[in-house]
């Protein structure tokens, strides 16, 4: 299980240090790719490859099941982290997303999701109050 919220930085060549608590649960690689919301989605191995079988279950005569098709699999890279526990962020995901230097990386249970600072805070700002507030059933059983 991948939680918590933690603020690593981009060096300038794209790298960033993954959180120390997941490094052993990562090191066998990742994969990362677009995400809602314009953050990057950051998967296990083994996990992505779960993902991309579902998501290849889906029928390919709907234009929507298509369109989050190529996307999700177009801006998808496997990495290795490096001995220190650097990966390299691409330069295409990086755009998307509007990384700086300043990032945040929350865990969001199968997977890490990489947000520009800024647009995290945005985000909390933004959904914060409804979240506190909730007062009916979102997800079928909680």
């Amino acid at each position: 299980m991948l939680l918590g919220t933690y603020s690593p930085r981009l060096d300038d060549k794209g790298r960033m240090f993954l959180p120390a608590k997941f490094r052993d649960k990562l090191a066998g690689g990742v994969v990362m790719t677009r995400g809602q919301e314009r953050c990057l989605y950051v998967y296990p191995m083994a996990e992505f490859e779960k993902v991309a079988e579902r998501l290849q279950s889906g029928p390919t005569t709907n234009a929507g099941v298509r369109a989050h098709q190529r996307l999700l699999l177009s801006g998808a890279s496997d990495e290795i982290p490096d001995k220190q526990g650097r990966v390299t962020v691409p330069a295409i995901l990086r755009e998307y997303a509007g990384l700086s230097h300043e990032c945040t990386v929350i865990g969001s249970g199968d997977r890490l999701e990489i947000w520009d600072a800024q647009a995290w805070a945005t985000y909390v700002a933004d959904h914060e109050d409804a979240f506190a507030n909730q007062s009916e059933e979102v997800v079928p059983g909680l």
